[in-house]
């Protein structure tokens, strides 16, 4: 049972008075927990993969947010206006009822009586049952119900009865008690029940009406606010499906436009629509995209001049130092017939002849890399006797350690993979200290059609490389420091030894071992093809495209021991 706030019709609800000394729940304060509450709610909304998601449902939440909140005011507004409407009628007939007949009641009304005044009381506009009760007398109580199967005393709360009997300061014997009622709840039915003396002495009177139909009414509205809730929701979802296309369409040109100008599409713009700030993003992306290019065409432009300049700068050079180079060998060979405080000067021009026609060879090694016409002449080698050709030709069999089992055959360029292990044992070699050690492993794969891989580990003892200077190792021409003093490298060793494994479809890597040193790892596929057998990919093939023709080597190419001086990894540490 539970009691109902008073309303009018001179009816005083039953209300139980709440326990002082209950526990409470303590609320947290305001602010922290509105700020509380909020946060955790946008750090859900973030976590949603879609910016359209987020959008969706953060109109969705508003909307069924208001709609809840506007259909639960309207719900309970409606209900106490419904009820109220429904208990006041009851009790104000109830209690008309009972002064019309109470005149004609004897002073010592018998149990018929009373019966006679319970069926004048219930049979009026309103449908209640009446349960009269007379206990003034010192004999048996006499109780009479208007339907016994309706309404019987045992259904009227004990609250409520007790309150009924309760006399109050202003009641007085020819006024009738004051008008108690309850709503209570039997087997799911709501019903109202009231109670009061007939007169100040006489019987006391109680009424059972049914609140049913109000229910009904309720539920009802219940439900058609639910429905316009959920229809609220469903508009609002479609609403934000439209607004969302409306913002996220330019941003998902942006992005598209965005990803073509990564791709390298330089030329990307936008149509401008409109005059809003979506508007303003792609004037300030077609700005930033012509900016862009014209940076990136005067760079291409300064590069393109620079490989021109570096170019024909080799190839005017090529001629004087034949002549020169061929003066000194002369030069070199009668050294120990010379002066000796000539011979010493003569020794300084041949070596410092023999480096800068090195480096001639290596600037016009590197214009066929820029111009895409190095070609690949293949061949079936074995790679531990190719290893052991290349320290041996160096003389550095003493200071290089091989780890290289023979059988393992691969398919390249002899030419060009000496030309990378010369670069990547001098580097180790003088800036790591001997022994070098020098392994040789294979590599298989699970693809039917490759042979696997041949991977190469030069590994030096020496402090290793900086790893500010890590990602710059196969720079041309860069520099630790520039600071750092004049070496005998060109500072296009290692940059040569990678374009040359990129040539094989191979990489180059370089990193610092865990126990000291540098360790750089050559990875060259077994099956390397020649540009004498057709490769269509590469830059073999923008070299035979160039109108290269197959046979033997250009009279431009450098020979092995010249293009593979080395020790030019020392312009990198």
């Amino acid at each position: 049972m539970r009691a109902a706030a008073p309303r009018q019709g001179g009816g005083r609800p039953l209300v139980a008075q709440a326990d002082p000394h209950r526990a409470r729940r303590g609320i947290p304060a305001g602010r922290a927990f509105v700020r509380e509450r909020v946060s955790g709610w946008t750090r859900r909304l973030r976590r949603l993969p879609s910016l359209r998601l987020r959008l969706v449902t953060v109109f969705a939440l508003v909307a069924l947010g208001a709609a809840v909140s506007v259909s639960g005011i309207a719900y309970w507004l409606t209900r106490d206006a419904v009820l109220t409407r429904a208990q006041n009628a009851a009790l104000k007939d109830f209690r008309k009822s009972l002064s019309d007949t109470a005149g004609a009641l004897p002073e010592n009304a018998t149990c018929d009586d009373l019966r006679g005044m319970a069926a004048a009381v219930a049979n009026n506009t309103i449908s209640y049952q009446v349960v009269l009760v007379d206990d003034r007398s010192a004999g048996p109580i006499c109780e009479v119900e208007s339907d016994p199967l309706a309404f019987k005393l045992t259904m009227v709360p004990r609250a409520l009865i007790e309150a009924v009997h309760e006399r109050r300061d202003d009641d007085t014997p020819d006024a009738p008690y004051h008008l108690y009622w309850q709503r209570v709840s039997r087997d799911g039915d709501p019903f109202l029940i009231a109670g009061t003396r007939v007169l100040g002495d006489g019987p006391t009177a109680y009424m059972l009406t049914s609140l049913a139909p109000e229910r009904d009414d309720l539920d009802s509205l219940a439900w058609s606010l639910g429905t316009a809730t959920a229809l609220a929701v469903v508009g609002s979802v479609l609403l934000a499906q439209a607004a969302a296309t409306t913002v996220l369409r330019p941003v998902q040109r942006l992005s598209d436009a965005a990803q073509r100008l990564g791709e390298g599409r330089l030329d990307t713009r936008l149509e401008v629509r409109g005059a809003d700030e979506l508007a303003h993003l792609t004037r300030t992306f077609n700005s930033a995209a012509e900016s862009l290019e014209r940076q990136v065409q005067d760079l291409s432009n300064r590069e393109a001049a620079s490989r021109r300049f570096v170019a024909d700068m080799s190839h005017e050079l090529r001629t004087p130092m034949t002549a020169i180079t061929a003066m000194t060998e002369v030069l070199e060979e009668e050294v120990d017939n010379l002066d000796p405080m000539i011979a010493p000067a003569v020794q300084l021009v041949v070596s410092e002849t023999r480096r800068l026609n090195d480096l001639v060879e290596n600037l016009m090694e590197v214009t066929r890399f820029d111009a895409r016409t190095a070609r690949m002449v293949v061949d079936d080698v074995d790679i531990a006797d190719q290893v052991t050709a290349c320290i041996d030709a160096r003389a550095w069999l003493d200071a290089v350690e091989v780890a290289a089992p023979r059988g393992i055959m691969a398919r390249v360029d002899p030419r060009r993979l000496d030309v990378i292990l010369a670069n990547l044992i001098g580097n180790a070699l003088k800036h790591g200290g001997s022994p070098v050690r020098v392994t040789v492993t294979e590599e298989s794969t699970d693809e039917p059609d490759q042979r696997g891989y041949v991977v190469f580990e030069v590994a030096d003892r020496g402090p290793g490389i900086p790893e500010d200077v890590l990602p710059h190792v196969f720079d041309r021409f860069y520099k630790a420091s520039a600071s750092r003093p004049r070496s005998d490298g060109s500072g296009l060793g290692l940059s040569i030894a990678l374009e040359n494994a990129h040539l094989h479809g191979g990489e180059i890597s370089a990193r610092n071992a865990a126990e000291g040193g540098a360790v750089f790892t050559l990875r060259l596929p077994r099956g390397a093809r020649s540009d004498d057998e057709g490769d269509a990919e590469g830059p073999a093939a923008d070299g035979a495209a160039a109108g290269r023709t197959p046979g033997p080597r250009s009279a431009e190419e450098p020979p092995a021991a010249t293009a593979a001086s080395g020790g030019e990894g020392e312009e990198i540490r």
